[in-house]
């Protein structure tokens, strides 16, 4: 019996959960899916400049599993941008951070937070 998914700590969810092409309609073309922690490696890394190991401390789980979440996401980005694809941000193993942490930049984020609490989905085995 596996064991169960660690949940990510993420700082904050998207403005928007829907991105793509302006000019194809979205009923036409099978989205990409991707996971809110996936959307949270991608801002933690790549906008907010931070190491995968810096990261990993920040969603509360280990690096090598930060880099596997990070991989999966580019390639989504890669397959939503190269071809013409709706990207849609819904649902993972994730829970809201309360604001009161004391590890990195999340006490002191700069995006709104919508909500609080758990959120996403949990397996429930």
């Amino acid at each position: 019996m596996p064991r169960p998914r660690k949940w990510r700590h993420v700082c904050s969810l998207p403005d928007t959960d829907r991105f793509g092409p302006l000019n194809l309609p979205s009923d036409i073309v099978e989205p990409v899916i991707m996971t809110v922690d996936e959307y949270e490696t991608i801002r933690l890394i790549d906008l907010e400049g931070l190491t995968q190991e810096e990261c990993a401390q920040q969603m509360n789980v280990a690096r090598s599993t930060v880099q596997s979440i990070y991989a999966e996401a580019r390639k989504k980005l890669a397959d939503a941008l190269v071809n013409t694809k709706l990207l849609r941000i819904e649902g993972g193993d994730y829970q809201l951070c309360d604001g009161l942490k004391k590890s990195l930049r999340c006490e002191g984020c700069r995006r709104h937070r919508r909500g609080r609490g758990v959120m996403g989905q949990k397996n429930q085995t």
